[in-house]
């Protein structure tokens, strides 16, 4: 059955939309009145998928519009478009030309839509983002401060790391405020952080960055966070499994907490020992330890359960 997919390619003033199979293309601004033109002509469509790359924010409000209108909609990640796009040899790039690439990729893969985060959870996104960016800087100055051979530069090093840490505290004074104001969140943060391994900045991670947990099932929810293994084989070569892709914020998130749960959860420190005296690398086994606490985290939400060590 075909299926209307509609790509639109987002830049700082217009949007360039382009609709497969029919080959329909036109602009609007990347405004209001563009905004309700865009929606508008959508509506007439009535499309199966309408598809916007993430760059970096500029897609935001208009998937907020076309989300907002009741609209199929699906954000993907642009490395695949652009390995989408040589595959077919499309070579040149420009606004138009991108539009019908995501439109294609669309048509092709048909992405699933996902409801859009409401603004509560948009902002505590949004916060914890901030706190990531904050707590990089904090390391880059640190990293600066061991190399500089100024005690000028050192003061001014110092003086730029105290005003970080001032501001890190302020964000995580928001990020609580955000949590404890909504019952549902809270419920949310203390099923989570009651699995050993898991704090409270990995559950408000999870909390911001990962909606879905607890939707999906464990193969989707470990592909949205680039846990799922990925076979490399051919003929008699059989090459080895791997990880890509997915939510690099939640991977890490994750990753961290395997790292604090290999030693400190009974179950996954279990799970981990077993694999290393298996053959297993040590670091397969962490990267097993991490999709396993995810599964485990996916599952307590979904059934409302807290952490039972049996």
């Amino acid at each position: 059955m075909d299926i209307i997919a509609v790509g639109i390619d987002v830049s700082k003033d217009r949007l360039d939309v382009a609709v497969d199979p029919d080959g329909e293309a036109f602009v609007v601004e990347r405004n209001g009145t563009g905004l309700q033109q865009l929606v508008a002509r959508l509506k007439q469509l009535a499309p199966t998928i309408v598809v916007l790359e993430a760059t970096g924010g500029f897609e935001t409000v208009a998937a907020a519009a076309v989300g907002g209108a009741g609209l199929p909609i699906a954000i993907v990640n642009p490395a695949q478009v652009r390995a989408f796009a040589k595959a077919l040899g499309r070579r040149a790039k420009t606004d138009p030309i991108d539009a019908a690439v995501i439109a294609r990729f669309a048509a092709a893969t048909r992405p699933e839509p996902r409801p859009l985060p409401d603004e509560a959870t948009q902002l505590l996104s949004d916060l914890v983002t901030r706190r990531r960016q904050i707590v990089e800087m904090i390391g880059a100055e640190r990293q600066r401060e061991k190399r500089a051979a100024s005690r000028h530069l050192k003061k001014s090093i110092a003086r730029l790391i105290k005003a970080l840490e001032k501001e890190l505290v302020s964000v995580d004074t928001d990020i609580d405020d955000a949590v404890r104001s909504s019952p549902a969140w809270r419920e949310t943060e203390d099923l989570l952080a009651s699995v050993p391994g898991v704090g409270p900045i990995i559950a408000r991670t999870l909390m911001a960055d990962l909606p879905e947990l607890g939707r999906l099932n464990r193969k989707q929810i470990a592909a949205l966070a680039g846990l799922a293994p990925y076979t490399r084989q051919s003929g008699q070569w059989r090459g080895k499994s791997f990880i890509a892709g997915g939510r690099q914020a939640i991977r890490t998130a994750l990753f961290m907490g395997a790292m604090t749960a290999r030693r400190h959860n009974p179950v996954l420190k279990a799970f981990f020992d077993r694999l290393v005296a298996a053959g297993k690398p040590k670091l397969v086994a962490l990267i097993a330890v991490a999709r396993k606490l995810l599964t485990i985290l996916n599952a307590m939400l979904r059934t409302k359960t807290p952490w039972q060590p049996a």
